[in-house]
């Protein structure tokens, strides 16, 4: 019965980390190149990710410069940019890319905050069931006999446990990245 309680913590924390990576791709009016993990730039007939066939830096808390090692396909790369719709405006400058973060207005923050406690409420919503699926298999052991009612009890009483710590990791994740938002 210990696999039941390491599963639904490896799975709770799946969720957490998931949220994270929501997190991690929300603009927030600051230069963060997280924001471009995902592009992929066709270069000699693949689809590599930005960051393999250029460099990326922060210059100010408003810009990134992208610089293509191969000059040649710094059109490839705006318009990777530009199709990852994402709400960037990528501006060549030379042999550079740059992209440029104009600050949140008070609008969009609140946006910004609806839409976190929205993934925060959905991740809940999936601990809630990941836990609702380990008490089943539990009480269908104690059914089966395989379990004694005090051992599924106790069973029942960590993974209630191991819900709370998710959901108070998930409300921790959440205020953090309201705070984050307001500036």
């Amino acid at each position: 019965m210990k696999e039941i309680i390491e599963e639904t913590e490896a799975l709770m924390k799946k969720v957490e980390k998931n949220l994270l990576e929501e997190f991690s791709k929300i603009r927030l009016g600051k230069a963060n190149p997280i924001i471009l993990e995902e592009i992929k730039v066709l270069y000699f007939g693949q689809k590599l990710p930005l960051n393999q066939v250029a460099s990326i830096n922060v210059i100010n808390p408003q810009t990134i410069a992208i610089e293509p090692w191969d000059k040649n396909i710094i059109r490839d790369v705006e318009r990777a940019i530009n199709e990852a719709n994402l709400g960037l405006n990528p501006q060549i400058e030379g042999t550079i890319i740059k992209i440029f973060f104009p600050p949140l207005s008070e609008e969009r923050r609140q946006e910004l905050i609806k839409f976190i406690r929205k993934l925060t409420e959905e991740r809940r919503v999936s601990i809630r069931n990941i836990r609702r699926d380990a008490i089943e298999k539990i009480k269908k052991s104690e059914k089966e006999k395989t379990l004694s009612e005090d051992e599924s009890h106790r069973l029942q009483d960590e993974i209630q446990k191991l819900t709370d710590k998710f959901n108070e990791s998930l409300d921790k994740h959440e205020k953090a990245k309201e705070k984050d938002i307001l500036g």
